[in-house]
């Protein structure tokens, strides 16, 4: 067993973790590797305009922790969603302040996705938006190479609290049913087709383990701080005007959606360019939209850069499998993982064997997860971060689904090729994954059990 008492307890206040996650941030210049210690180390990174990426993951960030093999890592992450209702989830916050703060001139985070920074394709904003998600990173895996695989364990994962004191002991996230979902041209009452927002309500202690609608409202065109006018949900981080929208309370009364808390986007950097848009999911993980990866979920990544560089954000309260309208209840929340690296030559004969794709693994399950193009960036070329949005289907997703648990039963299991195709058809379960996410996402399940061993 793991000695964890250098764990940091959940629920510490906002100033103090941001005082923490100052201390060690600051004291990285550069990559220094140290030689691993006899008991891992804690790691702490706040959520802050210094510490956070949004939109894209890269191979040339600058880590914000440098750990070894072994190390636990506390990340607090932001929703981009948060200025929706900027009074219940930014406001008196010093570190979602520091990112979302816009003025004139004057943004917290400048870039958001991975588009040129002059706004030269739709003139959105800098980075265009594409690429949405407010990253907390990158970790530096010290011995980290390309083949090797990351093991990343979800220890815990926790609500950050609103710090505005009308609402103390709660939480809040939004869901917008947006252009981008799957419903947004199938709708049956006007106006249509529209985009709406709704904003729940989360219990920060962890008491009770649902979230209530609190309202919601249709987006109206916003006007931001530098003039632009956002005619859809097209650019992260717009402020929303209140005195320009109609908030609806009267909506999903005597409901309760079960809180599933899991991290939207996780993944390490990939290799092909400098700047990937961190919506579409990939061989490097990122936006794979898997409500299974939460506490004491497992996943596997193949590393493609040297140190891995592992980010984490997008954090959820509650999706269910297809993520249908566009997101799912998008929450600010801190997760504590630990990370294990996998060197290539010890890869034989286990089960992470030629692993090529993320893998998650939980107490009872393995999880396999397909996607419309396995490496959408070697597969589309030039224009892959473009053109995966109109090239994406189901039908691709699940055969790359098949071909992946395909594999994992013949590598891990041993079982021929018969054998691997008769076992999924009977025992393994395949699901949507999400339809949104520009290379869309099919998984596959099978449980553990299956595996017992002889069998009288």
């Amino acid at each position: 067993m793991i000695n964890i008492s250098n764990y940091i307890t959940p629920r510490q206040t906002i100033a103090s973790s941001l005082l923490i996650g100052l201390i060690s941030t600051q004291a990285i210049a550069a990559v220094d590797c140290q030689p691993s210690t006899s008991e891992p180390i804690h790691h702490y990174i706040p959520a802050n305009n210094k510490t956070i990426h949004w939109g894209y993951f890269s191979k040339n960030k600058k880590p914000q922790a440098i750990v070894n093999s072994g190390d636990f890592v506390t990340l607090e992450t932001l929703t981009h969603h948060a200025n929706d209702d900027a009074d219940r989830m930014v406001k008196g916050d010093p570190g979602a302040e520091s990112v979302f703060k816009w003025e004139k001139n004057d943004k917290g985070v400048d870039r958001r996705g991975a588009g040129p920074m002059d706004a030269s394709v739709y003139g959105r904003g800098a980075g265009e938006g594409f690429g949405v998600h407010v990253l907390t990173g990158p970790v530096y895996v010290c011995g980290a190479e390309p083949g090797d695989v990351l093991e990343v364990r979800i220890v815990d994962m926790y609500p950050r609290p609103s710090a505005n004191p009308k609402y103390e002991g709660k939480t809040f996230g939004v869901n917008a049913a947006a252009w981008w979902g799957y419903h947004y041209n199938d709708m049956i009452e006007e106006p249509k087709p529209r985009e709406v927002i709704t904003i729940f309500e989360i219990d920060a202690t962890g008491e009770k383990d649902w979230a209530k609608a609190v309202y919601n409202f249709r987006w109206v065109p916003q006007t931001d701080p530098n003039g632009v006018v956002h005619e859809k949900i097209d650019y992260p981080g717009v402020p929303v005007d209140h005195s320009l929208v109609t908030e609806n309370p009267n909506v999903l009364e005597n409901v309760r959606v079960p809180v599933r808390l899991h991290f939207g986007t996780m993944g390490v950097a990939p290799v092909e360019t400098d700047y990937v848009d961190s919506i579409p999911p990939g061989y490097f993980g990122g936006n794979i939209d898997d409500w299974r990866i939460g506490k004491g979920g497992t996943m596997y990544y193949p590393i493609a850069v040297k140190g891995a560089l592992l980010s984490a954000g997008d954090p959820h309260a509650a999706q269910g499998d297809s993520e249908l309208a566009g997101t799912a209840i998008e929450t600010s929340m801190t997760g504590v993982v630990q990370v294990i690296l996998h060197k290539k030559k010890d890869l034989p004969n286990t089960v992470l064997e030629d692993l090529h794709y993320p893998l998650l693994e939980t107490d009872k399950e393995w999880v396999v997860h397909g996607f419309s193009y396995p490496n959408y960036l070697e597969a589309l070329g030039e224009n892959a971060q473009s053109d995966i949005y109109s090239k994406s289907s189901i039908d691709n997703a699940m055969r790359d689904a098949f071909r992946k648990m395909r594999h994992f039963l013949m590598t891990t299991q041993g079982l021929s090729e018969d054998e691997a195709i008769s076992l999924m058809s009977v025992a393994s379960d395949f699901g949507v994954t999400q339809v949104v996410d520009g290379n869309w996402g099919v998984h596959g399940v099978i449980e553990k059990r299956v595996f017992a061993g002889d069998i009288e």
